[in-house]
């Protein structure tokens, strides 16, 4: 439930790798800064600070952040980037209320006025509190649930449209499981001190949001007790994480008479009819256990638990778009209390990121316009045909994987698509209305829009040009129900890819980047699915049983790491992006090696082709982050923190020993190594 509307879906991918965009001083490109290095630590005893514990003493993280890493070094400059085209746009918007122009500068402009906003308060929500006010029935519950998820949020669950993961051709219909207003389902089950701190003041943050709408001292006590019951049943019924890293177990294609059939305490034709779906025929119900229970409580809680419920949903997801003082008391418990962030982030960061998620191609266009140069995309092009042709070597040359496996597993890396940059065709915003009223009014017209471009894709063949992101994301993926992998533009600028500096540098990074979403279509969710994006076991037994040893040794590398206090990381969780770190940076080693750098092994700054390499992939997870920021990603995330990602891949490479001569016995070589790709 927590600020996913409709206009904003989470997309769940296989990979989520957070990476970014750079300026052209070119004190800025010289590849690897000496400065970062702390030459107190051994690279044989602790890599991750030898390599970047100069950047970690000078680099604390700022009063508006929870983490300062290499990621947000770079994506504070993408958002400069961006903010000099919406600079541009807001201030000109034009009169044509058609053109992206007006629609981006409009919508913009309208977050940014905050006496407007003050002065509105939550009154532009008025109707949609009084439509909850009005529920008499269960059938209204229905009808009012439906409403939300076209315009406002999502209670309960997301419904969607995706592809097929058995019939990748076609999208279809889906259900995710959602409703909760902490970050995890563990944080209203676990009976650990820090999840019972959370419960306490997230109930304490209820009453006080509650009191901002309206209800008195008791009343909000009441209401934030039901909420907090509600959210509760919610989270016993719904999936761990780890049980959703289960593609088999997250895919129940149910006939719409099945779901009625099964779950029939939910008006489903009232909701289907209310969102203007219809009858889809087939709906994947990717979390039966948890659908069955919001089925019972559609029967057994009462109306008036209901309209807490969905006024807390309401006001949860619009907080952060309304006056200060919910602005405030929304950061107090999201911001501080849970990442540690002592302020919040400046207005136009806020409203720079809500115009992108509501308009984020039509920025996009602009973006690559003005800072994507075409030598950029055909360097990195370059880069992820060597990574492939690496890959596929790994495949061949495995000892232990039978013949029979090799041909499917070569089958799907050839099956790859790529993605650079930016879309081949655009999204058209012709039908998206953003008028000069209200911020808040111009948001739902923007889940509104999103709603209906859903509704057109359902049951229809995929539409192979659209993209998971925009082009000024800072991030990159792999679909394995599209077995492809996407570099937005601003994710192909320095430091983690420029096209001016040595390639040890860029094959350290982006090049292990690539190689990390490539290994992903390998990983323990990835090779379930075949070269055409559909769940299909292509192994033979004995092929999966030594993948699964393999991978166990990974997990249970990873389950020894302490973190912070007595908090591990879990290794099994994390294993997807395990795999995807050691994989992509063994194969884009490999490929680096084909390079004229490697061949001539002259040195820069004192150091080999080889050690720029890992020197630079550690660069690329330095950070610092709150005590409570890590607490809560190791709950919430399924990649390991930065000094890990640098730490346990490193450890089990023998080309990284070699470059930097670790010995048996130092630290950073494991006694038992492993190797999957």
């Amino acid at each position: 439930m927590r600020k996913v509307t409709s206009a904003f879906l989470v997309i769940f991918i296989t990979t989520f790798l957070i990476l970014s965009c750079s300026t052209s001083k070119e004190e800025e490109i010289k590849g690897f800064d000496l400065a970062n290095l702390d030459t107190t630590f051994t690279p044989q005893e602790d890599f991750y600070h030898y390599a970047i514990g100069g950047w970690i003493k000078n680099n604390p993280v700022p009063d508006d952040q929870s983490i300062w890493s290499g990621f947000n070094e770079l994506r504070e400059t993408t958002r400069e980037q961006v903010q000099s085209i919406i600079d541009d746009v807001s201030t000109n918007p034009g009169e044509d209320v058609n053109s992206i122009r007006y629609k981006v500068g409009t919508f913009y402009n309208l977050g940014m006025d905050t006496a407007k906003i003050e002065s509105e308060s939550w009154s532009p929500l008025m109707k949609e509190f009084e439509r909850i006010d009005a529920i008499a029935d269960k059938d209204d519950v229905i009808k009012e649930i439906a409403h939300m998820h076209i315009y406002t949020t999502s209670p309960l669950f997301y419904f969607m449209s995706s592809a097929d993961a058995k019939n990748s051709e076609y999208e279809i219909a889906g259900i995710w499981q959602g409703g909760l207003g902490l970050p995890d389902r563990d944080y209203y089950v676990e009976e650990d001190d820090r999840s019972k701190e959370i419960r306490a003041k997230y109930v304490e943050h209820l009453q006080k949001m509650f009191q901002l709408i309206g209800s008195d001292l008791e009343l909000s006590e009441i209401e934030a007790q039901r909420v907090m019951n509600f959210e509760t049943r919610l989270a016993k019924a719904s999936n761990t994480r780890l049980e959703n890293r289960d593609p088999n177990a997250t895919y129940n294609k149910l006939t719409t008479e099945e779901i009625r059939s099964r779950f029939g305490g939910f008006n489903w034709d009232l909701y289907l009819t209310e969102t203007g779906v219809g009858d889809p025929k087939h709906i994947d119900i990717s979390q039966p256990k948890f659908i069955e229970e919001v089925s019972k409580m559609v029967q057994e809680e009462s109306i008036d638990t209901w309209k807490s419920y969905l006024r807390w949903s309401l006001i949860n997801a619009m907080a952060s778009f309304l006056s200060s003082d919910f602005v405030a008391q929304d950061f107090e418990f999201y911001g501080k209390f849970l990442e540690g962030r002592k302020q919040n982030e400046p207005r136009w960061k806020r409203v720079q990121g809500t115009t992108n998620r509501a308009l984020g191609e039509a920025v996009g266009q602009l973006y690559v316009e003005k800072f994507f140069p075409p030598e950029a995309k055909e360097r990195a092009m370059k880069i992820v045909q060597n990574i492939l042709v690496s890959m596929e070597e790994s495949i061949k040359n495995l000892k232990w994987m039978s013949e029979e496996t090799k041909v499917e597993a070569l089958k799907k890396l050839q099956g790859f698509g790529v993605k650079i940059g930016y879309p081949d065709k655009w999204k058209d915003y012709t039908d998206l209305v953003v008028k000069d009223d209200s911020y808040v009014q111009n948001i739902i017209r923007s889940n509104y829009f999103d709603h209906q471009e859903m509704l057109k894709d359902i049951n229809q063949p995929i539409k192979p040009w659209e993209w998971g992101m925009t082009p000024q994301t800072v991030n990159a993926y792999y679909s394995p129900v599209r077995n492809e992998i996407a570099f937005p533009a601003g994710i192909l600028q320095f430091p983690f890819f420029d096209y001016r500096v040595d390639d040890a540098i860029n094959y350290g990074a982006m090049g292990a980047v690539i190689g990390h979403e490539i290994t992903h279509g390998f990983d323990d969710q990835g090779r379930q699915y075949d070269a055409e994006g559909n769940i299909r076991d292509w192994w033979t037994k004995e092929d999966a049983d030594r993948f699964n040893e393999r991978a166990q040794v990974l997990v249970e590398q990873f389950n020894n790491y302490i973190a912070i206090n007595d908090m591990t990381i879990n290794g099994e969780m994390t294993l997807g992006e395990n795999i995807g770190d050691l994989g992509g940076l063994t194969i884009s080693y490999n490929a680096f090696t084909k390079t004229e750098q490697y061949k001539n092994g002259e040195e820069i700054d004192g150091f080999t082709p080889s050690q720029r390499f890992f020197l630079s992939w550690a660069q690329v997870w330095k950070n610092n982050i709150t005590d409570q920021e890590l607490m809560r990603r190791l709950k919430v995330d399924v990649h390991s923190p930065g000094q890990w990602r640098v730490l346990g891949p490193l450890s089990n490479m023998p080309e990284f020993f070699e470059a930097f001569d670790v010995q048996p016995g130092d630290p950073m070589r494991n006694e038992k190594l492993v190797k999957i790709w």
